[in-house]
């Protein structure tokens, strides 16, 4: 819904041609959290190190080969740091795509791409990419979204009985919770009523909508103001954050002023690693936990029993690369195209994680594919990280991992390569 109105928009408010209509969406092309070189007009994937993945470079909606992707970068996969994008996920040069509804842009943008370049007419790629960004800017600013969930909000997969669940085992333990959302509170009273019920508003102590996220986090001067039960504002100066009361706008500091709740007694659950979550854990000390829907699909594939052989059989062949290269680089490509054809798992880079991925384990303390996965888990249950070799620690990780004494799945079917 929001490819095909950015759609329009680009046809009928910036007059690109009418033949871009033609140009249906194209489910699961794209995932989250892949960059955008907005002046080449092209999508990849980069890992934390800011090297491109091989293989997942796209002008349009075509691959590029390495050849053509170490032409256009000198020589080289690196994208140097300068260039790649900032703390808020944009650069000067690049943009990384990172929430759900970067989505469809990202399609559009492949699509838009694809269209200049299979028609041979000249364009500009810093402007396509700009006015798709104003585009799909529209798309939110006249809250066609909105208003497309409110319509039909059985057609999504909102988990309400699950949410339900959290919200009361949290309440019922004396958590205090509060609701920071930049969705107007029409929008935000008809989905939590279809997910919580009626009186969703006891469950939390306090209600801000509309709260300009991420400058929420970082602005000190816009004031609260409360909604009455109309939803108009109110003038009156707001003094208390009070249960029950739904406020607008305002900032951190005095929200953290009012209600006292500072540093890491507090637990944040945020989707967006940028407008959610990096400011409150690196200036304010909050815990953060990130919603990371795409862990349900990844966890279902590195679950089977193909992705297991695949992966022992990788990592066994990494010991011998020298005498096996190609044998590591065919399984690479069976466990990448498991996930996503063109892009792999939004969390893996081959070996390395993704740029995406570091960012998520940079600004969440824990992360998860919803919020119902806390059902599986006492509120007094402790989260303690789980050891990965460093680089110094591998060679004998990988040692244990050949010669059995580790316990790993299809071991017996290796055993002839000891």
């Amino acid at each position: 819904m929001i490819y095909n109105q950015a759609r329009t928009f680009l046809i009928e408010h910036f007059k690109y041609p009418e033949e871009i209509s033609k140009y249906e969406y194209v489910p699961n092309f794209a995932v989250r959290g892949l960059h955008y070189d907005i002046q080449k007009g092209l999508l990849m994937k980069i890992d934390a190190f800011h090297y491109i993945q091989r293989g997942t470079v796209y002008r349009g909606l075509s691959p590029l080969s390495d050849e053509e992707v170490l032409d256009l970068y000198g020589g080289t996969f690196h994208i140097p740091l300068h260039e790649d994008s900032g703390f808020y996920g944009k650069g000067p040069r690049v943009k990384q795509f990172m929430d759900i509804f970067s989505i469809p842009e990202m399609t559009l943008l492949a699509v838009a791409n694809d269209f200049f370049i299979t028609n041979d007419i000249e364009y500009d790629p810093v402007h396509l990419f700009k006015d798709i960004s104003e585009a799909i800017g529209m798309v939110h600013l006249k809250g066609f979204m909105y208003k497309w969930v409110m319509q039909d909000l059985g057609e999504f997969d909102l988990r309400g009985e699950e949410t339900d669940a959290v919200l009361h085992r949290l309440v019922s333990q004396g958590k205090k919770l509060f609701l920071i959302t930049n969705s107007p509170f029409s929008f935000v009273d008809k989905g939590m009523t279809h997910m919580a019920g009626k009186k969703w508003r006891d469950f939390f102590d306090v209600v801000i909508v509309q709260a300009d996220k991420p400058h929420f986090f970082t602005d000190c001067v816009k004031p609260f103001r409360r909604l009455d039960d109309n939803g108009d504002l109110r003038w009156e100066k707001i003094k208390s954050l009070d249960k029950g009361q739904i406020y607008k706008q305002g900032n951190l500091y005095d929200f953290l002023r009012l209600t006292g709740w500072r540093g890491s007694k507090v637990l944040y659950f945020g989707d967006h690693l940028y407008s959610d979550l990096a400011d409150l854990m690196l200036r304010h000390g909050w815990r953060t936990a990130a919603i990371v829907p795409e862990l349900e699909h990844e966890t279902k594939v590195v679950s089977t029993n193909r992705y297991a052989l695949s992966l022992t059989w990788l990592q066994a062949l990494t010991g011998l690369l020298e005498q096996l290269s190609k044998h590591s680089y065919c399984i690479r490509i069976i466990n990448h195209n498991l996930y996503n054809p063109q892009f792999g798992s939004i969390f893996r880079t081959g070996h390395n994680p993704t740029y995406f991925s570091r960012r998520l384990c940079r600004f969440s303390d824990i992360y998860m594919a919803s919020l119902s996965c806390l059902l599986n888990y006492d509120l007094s249950y402790t989260f303690y990280p789980r050891r990965t070799p460093l680089q110094h620690e591998a060679p004998l990780w990988m040692d244990q991992l050949c010669t059995g004494c580790m316990k790993t799945p299809f071991l017996e079917e290796m055993s002839h390569i000891r």
